[in-house]
C-alpha cells in the first residue's frame, strides 16, 4: 500500500495528487540537538531564537525530528507529530504562515489549531482516548491557561492534566 492509500492522507484537505506530489517533495532530517519535531523555517522565528534555540534552517519541505524524540517518545506520540507537521507543509504551500511570530500566541495559531485538530481526529479514529490527549498535547512551551485554551479548541476534554513532554 502506498502513502496515497492511508486513511490520513486520504483526509488531508485538497487534491490527493497534489498532496501526494508534496509528499514526494518532503524529506525528514533527523537531528541530535534538543526539540521534537518542526517544519525547518528559511530563518530561525526571532522568538525562537530569543528562546536560545537555533533551529534548523532551509527553504526545502523538510521535518526536522530530534533523534531523543524519536528514540523515547511513544510510537503515537511520533506518528501524530508526522501528520501534524505534515500539515504544516501543505499549508506552507497554500502560502500560510506557520511562523507568525508573538502576535498570535502559539495555541491560537490557525495553523497550528489545524494542524493539532487533524492529529486528534486521526488519533480519536484510532481510539485514543482523551486522558493521552491530554498528555500529548501537554508541551513545556505553552502556560498552563494555554495548554488548557488548546484543549477547548480541540474539544479534548479537560480532566486532569496530563505529563509534561521532555
Amino acid at each position: 500500500m502506498g502513502l496515497e492509500e492511508t486513511t490520513p492522507f486520504r483526509k488531508y484537505p485538497g487534491d490527493d495528487d497534489a498532496t501526494l506530489k508534496v509528499a514526494k517533495g518532503t524529506w525528514a532530517q533527523v537531528f541530535d540537538g534538543p526539540g521534537w519535531m518542526y517544519v525547518a523555517p528559511p530563518r530561525t522565528p526571532p522568538e525562537v531564537r530569543a528562546g536560545g534555540f537555533r533551529m534548523v534552517e532551509t527553504r526545502d519541505d523538510v521535518i526536522v525530528v530530534g533523534r531523543s524524540h524519536l528514540a523515547n517518545s511513544p510510537g503515537m506520540d511520533v506518528y501524530l507529530d508526522i501528520i501534524h507537521e505534515f500539515m504544516h507543509i501543505l499549508q506552507r504551500k497554500q502560502g500560510r504562515p506557520i511562523w507568525p511570530g508573538r502576535r498570535i500566541p502559539y495555541v491560537d495559531r490557525p495553523t497550528e489549531v489545524e494542524a493539532y485538530a487533524f492529529s486528534v481526529a486521526e488519533a480519536r479514529r484510532l481510539g485514543v482516548p482523551d486522558k493521552y490527549l491530554r498528555s500529548y498535547l501537554e508541551v513545556p512551551w505553552v502556560k498552563k491557561s494555554e495548554y488548557l485554551r488548546l484543549l477547548r479548541h480541540l474539544g479534548v476534554d479537560s480532566g486532569s492534566t496530563g505529563r509534561r513532554r521532555k
